[in-house]
């Protein structure tokens, strides 16, 4: 079973319809985000690289038509149109790590209608989810101002997956390591951690615990203070790194309790040993919002280590994404949908200096000076440049960040910067809603009868591309060329 299953039912459904429909003609699909969530000021592009290593392998086999065929109740030779149907058309996406907005597309997919729609679920579920996250880590490190901040989230995000995918989002945007061993070796980022609570218990004295802990480590260690009595840990923690000659690298880690007169007094007793170099890690519950507040508050503390409040993005721990058809078979289409009406066409994102970010149609020329966000990374379902990994999408995420307003970027009550829309693509939305209205009230006759003539005047049968000896859901990828009028 492969991830062609991991998909939604409607998908499936409406697949197999277009295939028997011999609608396999190229469509084009915008996934955006319609508004930001509560105290969101920008968005951080993310999920590209695991949806184009699924689009490269996408296959639907023998083995997938049968879970489909158990799922819907139906034949497995009612489903045979969609084996061995592959992703082979375009994606063009705005790279990971770049700032986006709300009403900006994220990534465009243009294929055949039966594959552009049967990879929707897991495109989103991508994009969406790891968007979020990534945009939430961002903003712990904006709020702790220029200080490390580390990922300690695994043991609490929503699956070992999504654990992983908060260390490469966190490293994307600027964060020093992470606890994740797995990920820390797959995505080449640092590993970091300290000791838990119930090593200091399980010895007889915090001090044995320490020397223990020392003994089995080289190198600077991380001393967790906060078991039994703070102020007491630290002082034993100083002067076991006093009399074992590890000042320098080494630290403390406070993780309950008001850590910011904690930590002042923890700063104190360092001090006092002579351990100026000795650092100090807070952690328990951190977010950007508690980070900041210590921050603001001048707190001595060096590092901070979030968790479980990043790793699920706890208060925006879903994004209004969608993920909707903007053109078919080289005609614009739009969604009227009261309050989720959609702008038709294939577009582009430019990013202008000084000045709102524009979303214009594809074919559009670039303003004076502005950088296009939409970058073609697939052609006819294979890559256009190899994997990219953290290091590189961090340089785009700070490069994003300096060319932000400080309101997007505040941590508390920020504002979001709104794109605008080119004229040609007003003034296509406002005619290709006119075509439709006219459709709707009758103008032009151009519904379907029933049992009729599909929508290529064609009889009930079987696909065009499978008339033509193609595999299923093979049809033209490439858009029509030249200038298409809005109306069908």
């Amino acid at each position: 079973m492969s991830k062609a299953t991991s998909t939604d039912l409607y998908e499936v459904t409406m697949a197999q319809s277009y295939l028997r429909e011999g609608m396999t003609g190229p469509a084009t699909f915008s996934l955006f985000v319609r508004e930001l969530p509560p105290d969101r000021g920008f968005l951080v592009c993310a999920g590209l690289e695991p949806v184009l290593a699924c689009l490269a392998d996408y296959r639907v086999d023998a083995e997938d038509v049968a879970v489909f065929a158990s799922v819907t109740g139906q034949r497995r030779e009612d489903l045979a149109p969609l084996l061995g149907l592959e992703f082979e058309g375009e994606v063009r996406a705005v790279p990971e790590g770049r700032v986006v907005l709300a009403g900006e597309p994220l990534l465009e997919i243009t294929a055949p209608l039966p594959q552009a729609q049967l990879v929707e679920t897991y495109v989103l579920n991508q994009v969406s989810h790891q968007t979020a996250v990534a945009s939430k880590c961002a903003r712990c490190v904006l709020a702790a101002d220029g200080r490390p901040v580390v990922d300690f989230s695994l043991r609490r995000t929503h699956g070992i997956e999504a654990g992983h995918q908060a260390a490469r989002l966190g490293a994307m945007v600027g964060f020093a390591g992470t606890s994740d061993v797995a990920a820390a070796h797959a995505e080449g980022l640092t590993a970091v951690g300290t000791m838990a609570h119930s090593y200091v218990e399980a010895f007889g004295t915090e001090e044995e615990a320490f020397r223990a802990f020392a003994r089995s480590r080289p190198g600077p260690v991380t001393l967790l203070v906060d078991t039994y009595d703070t102020e007491a840990g630290v002082e034993t923690a100083a002067r076991v790194l006093r009399e074992l000659g590890l000042g320098p690298g080494c630290a403390v880690r406070l993780d309950s309790g008001d850590l910011g007169d904690l930590a002042v007094r923890a700063r104190a007793v360092l001090d006092a040993a002579g351990l100026r170099e000795t650092r100090i890690v807070a952690s328990g519950g951190l977010d950007e919002f508690a980070v900041d507040e210590l921050v603001r508050a001048g707190a001595p503390v060096d590092t901070f280590a979030v968790g479980t409040r990043v790793g699920v993005s706890a208060d925006a721990p879903y994004l209004d994404s969608a993920y909707k058809l903007v053109e078919y078979d080289g005609r614009p289409m739009m969604k009227l949908s009261s309050a989720k009406a959609t702008a038709p066409g294939r577009k582009q994102v430019f990013r202008r200096p000084g000045r709102a970010d524009l979303v214009a149609l594809v074919d559009e020329p670039p303003p004076p000076g502005a950088d296009p966000l939409l970058e073609a990374v697939m052609r006819e379902g294979r890559r256009t440049s190899p994997r990219t990994g953290p290091t590189e999408a961090r340089k785009r995420f700070t490069a994003d960040l300096a060319t932000l307003p400080p309101r997007a970027r505040a941590v508390r009550a920020p504002v979001a910067p709104r794109a605008e829309l080119s004229q040609r693509l007003v003034s296509l939305t406002a005619e290709v809603r006119r075509c439709i209205e006219a459709r709707l009230a009758g103008d032009g006759g151009r519904s379907v009868p029933p049992g009729g003539a599909n929508r290529r005047g064609e009889p009930p049968g079987p696909s065009r591309s499978m008339r033509q000896g193609r595999p299923a859901g093979r049809g033209r990828t490439e858009p029509r060329q030249g200038p298409v009028g809005p109306c069908p």
